[in-house]
């Protein structure tokens, strides 16, 4: 898959994808536009992040929008403030969990889960613009989380959904709070089962609700995945219907 060099770091795109959430109608893109301009640089650092600031955003984003005295930019002085800090790292979003040890074997009969997110251990990401996913490897008596896979390079791919669907390739189900059409469809070719929990929640609880799934009487779907044979799978929802 074809994508432009990052002209920023990995630890520096963190810091500014969450600056340009915390303002009002500014994209990535449009941040790092304004950044690579204001350092007069053709790659951004950390170091370089803390020389930003609130009047340099102001005059940027003011400018752009042709208005030079900023009072009518629609972002807001707080939203700037908060954006610059950001920057520095003078703020610290939830912590994120310790990556467990995996190795392929480890757990038979397991399904790998990722779900999107954008803060400390939670669902609470849309596919298309979620800041990471974390993922889980699960089976009916354990759950290991087994990666957290950063999503911010998606930005500068060409084809965006289709390099979050490469991100999450190993994965069997991707756990979401909202996925567009287009988006679920290459999801979905891309061998991984699209689950949209609008409410999101903790990841451990979500997890514990898949692995309950996975020791009751699993879907077809999700059989299909645990390797059940076809005929297992039709008596058991035969089953389950009956039950019904």
């Amino acid at each position: 898959m074809q994508q432009s060099a990052l002209p920023i770091t990995r630890d520096a795109a963190l810091r500014v994808a969450l600056a340009a959430r915390a303002m009002p109608g500014i994209s990535l893109a449009q941040l790092i536009d304004v950044l690579l301009n204001r350092l007069g640089s053709d790659r951004i650092d950390v170091d370089e992040l803390r020389t930003v600031t609130v009047t340099d955003l102001k005059t940027a984003f003011a400018s752009a929008d042709g208005e030079e005295d900023g009072e009518d930019i629609g972002i807001g002085l707080e939203a700037m403030k908060l954006a610059v800090r950001i920057l520095w790292g003078d703020t610290e979003g939830d912590p994120l969990p310790p990556v467990q040890e995996y190795v392929d074997g480890d757990m038979p009969g397991s399904v790998r889960v990722a779900l999107a997110s954008d803060s400390g251990e939670a669902l609470n990401g849309h596919f298309g613009s979620c800041i990471r996913y974390l993922v889980y490897q699960v089976s009916t008596t354990e759950i290991r989380l087994v990666g957290i896979r950063d999503a911010l390079e998606a930005d500068f791919a060409e084809d965006k959904n289709g390099f979050r669907v490469q991100l999450i390739s190993d994965c069997h189900v991707l756990y979401v709070v909202s996925i567009g059409g287009p988006a679920a469809a290459k999801v979905i070719k891309g061998n991984i089962y699209p689950i949209k929990r609008i409410e999101g929640g903790p990841a451990v609880e979500v997890m514990a609700e898949f692995q309950g799934v996975m020791n009751g009487s699993p879907p077809p779907w999700l059989a299909k995945i645990l390797g059940v044979s076809a005929e297992r799978r039709l008596r058991n929802y035969n089953a389950a219907l009956v039950e019904e």
